[in-house]
């Protein structure tokens, strides 16, 4: 089993980095990050420059042992159940009348919950994104993250690691199979679905030489059509992201995959159309 996890760990991407970055701070039941320390007032003037020296530092890389653990950790939980449990068993019921909207996908969706208050203001928006996660997974964990929070609204991104091969080799027909799981478990519990295009990329970091841009472009008009077919919102972050190349325009992305605050500073009003647009047919 060890031998195994080490090549697990040899062959790793970007979600064990970022879901060990996002172990440092604290997270609301809604799923939005916050820094792992509160700031001290304002009278604390040395403490607070210490405390803030201290964010900057960088953070020791984990251990090889703690890298290790984590990976057998998420073996043994494959789709990641127990991410979001204890939030969920926290987070209120929605109000009446309210319209909550569960943000759904990997990694990009889970960084944006960084910014949540910043991106939607006091929205009853939900975040529900794990890093590294592919649709499959994802198809897993959706009622437990998804049906049970009962919004009216699921915004779905998902795609990047299938591309990236974070869970093995998938087809498009596969992704698009996990696409229709989702949104049948959604229809059959009265939630509308807006599905968001995949951001660009032309490559991996953690996975280099895919060549994912024809792929994500490909997976894309594939999903369009089908969301065409079946009256589901589709959401185009891709157009306003894109260059030429189908990589990231300069700018929009931390390391060619994750968008910066600019990048989702541009997907949010795309977000927001989208969600007007399925509750719209939710009032039909």
């Amino acid at each position: 089993m060890r031998s195994l996890l080490r090549l697990t760990l040899m062959a790793g991407g970007i979600g064990l980095g970022a879901a060990a970055g996002l172990a440092q701070g604290t997270a609301s039941p809604s799923g939005q990050v916050t820094s792992g320390a509160a700031a001290p007032a304002q009278a604390a003037a040395p403490a607070k420059a210490a405390a803030s020296a201290q964010a900057a530092a960088p953070r020791p890389p984990l251990t090889t042992d703690q890298q290790l653990a984590a990976l057998q950790k998420k073996m043994l939980d494959w789709a990641q159940l127990g991410y979001y449990r204890d939030r969920n068993a926290a987070l209120a019921p929605a109000a009446a009348g309210e319209q909550r909207v569960v943000f759904y996908g990997d990694s990009i969706t889970e960084i944006w919950g960084r910014s949540w208050k910043a991106s939607f203001g006091d929205k009853p928006y939900v975040d529900r994104g794990i890093s590294g996660q592919t649709s499959p997974q994802m198809v897993v964990r959706f009622h437990q993250d998804v049906v049970d929070l009962h919004p009216a609204v699921v915004v779905i991104l998902a795609g990047t690691n299938d591309i990236a091969e974070k869970t093995g080799p998938m087809t498009q027909e596969a992704t698009l199979d996990d696409f229709r799981a989702m949104a049948e478990m959604a229809r059959a519990n009265g939630i509308k679905v807006v599905v968001g295009s995949i951001p660009p990329a032309d490559d991996f970091p953690w996975n280099k030489g895919l060549e994912p841009a024809p792929k994500i472009k490909a997976m894309n008009e594939r999903l369009q059509a089908w969301c065409k077919s079946e009256g589901v919102v589709w959401v185009d972050y891709y157009s306003a992201l894109t260059d030429e190349k189908g990589a990231m325009k300069p700018g929009l992305s931390l390391d060619g995959v994750h968008p910066t605050p600019a990048g989702f500073a541009i997907m949010t009003p795309l977000a927001e159309a989208g969600i007007a647009k399925a509750l719209a047919k939710q009032a039909q």
